[in-house]
């Protein structure tokens, strides 16, 4: 299996600098420097001894069966070294591995981790599940007292079961989702999930974080298809969802979801799968306003017919053309008109895909949509490139970042605006003016998401100089009645502001759960709530 790059996103073959009419527009319009430091090489970065005690080390070698899946060399421990957030990537450039785990465990079954979670409660060593190591959030990065190991995921990759009856599958939850994709592929099926994360993340990250794809509008998101867990607690196994649908009590399942690891540690997930669609169309759509555009999706979510892949993005991402990050750097054909791109695809039989691509080009003409050749397709060539483009971005001495939330349609504008505002204001302040784009990605009939990416100069500290501004859009999310995560999920980033929307009493209830679960507190301390 190809690691990630160990300071980066992704495959560093993919990697490729920006171009000069990208740098200097980053120079002219941010005030954006080239970075003044040589580039960190991983071979230099001095890493302490682990901590973790002769006795535990023994004892969880002793549960893996092979000596060689416990790892303390140097390399393995910075590449599970927190996740991939600007300010993670940033960290780890400068050489700081201050919170880098004391060994890396690599299980090999269900009753592995069962084994280590044993013995991690009985000496006081905290556990991190690791899949892709995508997170974002600080999901990857405990906090607390003591030792801690990442529990690395990745021999835990067959595909269990295929119930081609009842259209279901079990999957073990370090499958990469290309891998996923490939043996369901062979059985005619398709999981239809396809984040931002797609080529690297994992089956058992999707479930933990609550994952939606870019083609959730046809597939739903990743909760949406799980039917049932399989989950290694320290108190031993947990095994829920056994029907479609039940009235069987309160649903364990989303206990899980969403739970970031503090919970338990999924092994393995029985989802929803669908026939490989026959045909798939992606079409761009050019609307005068992200107002007009927004009414047209929302027309769409709410009466039909909904496309499988459905977006759009606001003037200042258009003109940019993070849209379509793959041409960025180039120059048109032709001046392009203002307005907005959303972004529009069907995937399904060819008669399927004809009649929902008819009958929502109808809607969305009437909502005063114009089809623009190609856009579509070349949003879906270059639908994974955004996180290299931030590398290509931090090479070059910017700042860039996303985040994300969820409202309902009526709260959609006030939203977008408040934390569009809470950017501009916090870093316009702080002497790095910045440049804020936002698309809706994913659509309900009650609301939408919004995502927003964010470049800027870097400040003398670049991560001290972000914190004010993450903090403000923050508190204006939950000011303006949005959720504080719909998919990147909370980890550390974002606890505070999420025991704030679920308050006193939610934290309570779920810091309850935990103590039932895990009553030593071992499992990813700090990660969605507060160690008590």
């Amino acid at each position: 299996m190809v690691d990630m790059l160990w300071s980066g996103w992704g495959d560093p073959a993919k990697a490729a600098p920006l171009p000069d009419s990208a740098l200097g527009l980053l120079r002219d319009l941010l005030g954006v420097k080239p970075r003044s430091a040589e580039a960190t090489v991983l071979g230099d970065i001095v890493v302490p001894e682990s901590g973790l005690g002769a006795e535990a080390r023994r004892a969880l070698a002793d549960c893996l069966g092979d000596p060689a899946q416990l790892r303390t060399d140097a390399e393995t421990r910075i590449r599970h070294t927190r996740g991939k957030s600007t300010p993670d990537l940033l960290r780890i450039r400068a050489g700081e591995v201050d919170d880098l785990p004391d060994a890396v465990l690599l299980p090999g079954s269900h009753q592995d981790v069962l084994d280590v979670l044993r013995v991690c409660a009985e000496h006081g060593v905290a556990v991190v599940p690791f899949g892709g190591g995508t997170s974002v959030v600080g999901g990857l990065a405990p906090t607390g007292p003591g030792p801690f190991v990442a529990l690395d995921l990745r021999r835990l990759d067959s595909l269990v079961s295929v119930d081609e009856v009842s259209r279901t599958a079990t999957l073990q939850s370090g499958l990469r989702a290309p891998q996923a994709e490939a043996l369901l592929a062979a059985h005619g099926f398709t999981l239809g999930h396809f984040p931002q994360s797609y080529e690297w993340a994992t089956i058992g990250g999707f479930a933990a974080a609550r994952s939606s794809g870019q083609a959730s509008a046809g597939y739903g998101r990743f909760d949406e298809m799980v039917l049932g867990l399989t989950v290694a607690t320290p108190e031993g196994t947990l095994e829920v969802g056994r029907a479609p649908r039940s009235a069987a009590g309160p649903d364990l399942r989303q206990l899980i979801l969403g739970s970031e690891g503090a919970f338990g540690v999924i092994t393995s997930v029985t989802v929803r799968i669908r026939p490989v669609p026959v045909v798939k169309v992606y079409e761009g759509w050019r609307f005068a306003t992200f107002e007009a555009g927004a009414t047209a999706l929302r027309r769409l979510a709410q009466d039909g017919p909904l496309p499988t892949v459905l977006r759009l993005s606001d003037e200042t991402e258009t003109l940019v053309g993070l849209a379509q990050p793959d041409s960025i750097g180039g120059q048109p054909a032709a001046p392009q008109p203002a307005g907005v791109m959303a972004v529009a695809g069907y995937e399904g039989t060819a008669e399927d895909t004809e009649n929902r691509r008819a009958q929502a080009a109808a809607v969305l003409r009437s909502c005063g949509g114009e089809l623009v050749d190609a856009a579509g397709e070349k949003w879906a060539h270059g639908r994974y490139s955004a996180p290299y483009l931030r590398d290509s971005l931090l090479d070059a001495g910017a700042f860039a970042e996303t985040l994300e939330t969820a409202a309902f349609w009526s709260r959609i504008p006030a939203l977008y605006e408040a934390v569009r505002k809470a950017l501009n204001d916090t870093l316009t302040a702080a002497g790095t003016p910045p440049l804020v784009m936002c698309h809706i990605s994913h659509v309900y009939e009650t609301g939408a998401s919004l995502y927003f990416t964010v470049v800027s100069a870097q400040g003398e500290d670049p991560v001290a100089h972000w914190a004010p501004a993450k903090r403000a859009a923050n508190d204006a999310i939950l000011t303006a009645g949005g959720t504080i995560t719909h998919h990147h999920g909370v980890g550390t980033d974002h606890r505070d502001w999420y025991t704030q929307e679920i308050g006193p009493l939610g934290v309570h209830v779920l810091q309850a759960v935990k103590a039932a679960l895990d009553p030593a507190g071992i499992l990813n301390p700090g990660i969605l709530l507060p160690i008590r």
